[in-house]
């Protein structure tokens, strides 16, 4: 009997200490959950992704990054960069079309700006239309203020050329709603 329970202990203990990154099937498109992945763990536990890899420039044409393309040309197409050419870090990860991933917090592409604000628990803020950084949310020291999302935002309907410009914008809670306002690209920086 003595033996029976050393041994149970034993195999507590050592599955315990796994390092098994796999996650179950209802968080496999969490993308908070894929922050400590290298990519020999993606292809690993995303066998289907048909993965692509390359490298290009970032951050405005300014910084060179490896990159990983998971589930190219389909709707649950992510983009992964590195913090390094031996892919063993993610920097960020952005996706930008209404498939299966998601934050943890439940935003998702198509998500609206009436949503943000309730699970930011403050109102949002955000940036002009028409340029790189194009509907950019500001967080506003909410809930989601030190979430590492990067959310962008762009009208479902045409707006005014006064909403196209490099800066936070001021807007009437009435253009908000002609503005038909949706989550278009999620980025989580690591």
């Amino acid at each position: 009997m003595k033996r029976i329970s050393l041994i149970i202990a034993i195999l507590s203990l050592v599955a315990c200490g796994s390092s098994n990154k796999n996650t179950s099937s209802k968080d496999k498109f969490v993308v908070e959950n894929l922050t400590n992945y290298n990519a020999d763990d993606l292809m690993n536990d995303y066998p289907e992704a048909n993965f692509y890899e390359d490298s290009g420039m970032f951050e405005e044409g300014t910084v060179e990054r490896a990159y990983t393309v998971m589930y190219p040309e389909t709707p649950d197409e992510l983009h992964i960069t590195w913090k390094s050419n031996e892919r063993k870090e993610i920097f960020d990860i952005r996706f930008s079309e209404k498939g299966k991933w998601k934050s943890a917090k439940g935003i998702e592409i198509g998500t609206s700006y009436e949503a943000l604000n309730e699970l930011n628990g403050e109102k949002i803020s955000f940036y002009g239309f028409g340029w790189d950084y194009g509907g950019a949310v500001m967080w506003n020291d909410g809930k989601l203020e030190n979430s590492n999302l990067r959310v962008f935002l762009a009208p479902e309907n045409e707006v005014d050329n006064k909403f196209y410009k490099d800066r936070i914008i001021e807007v009437s809670e009435e253009e908000i709603k002609d503005m038909d306002l949706k989550v278009t690209s999620i980025m989580l920086v690591n």
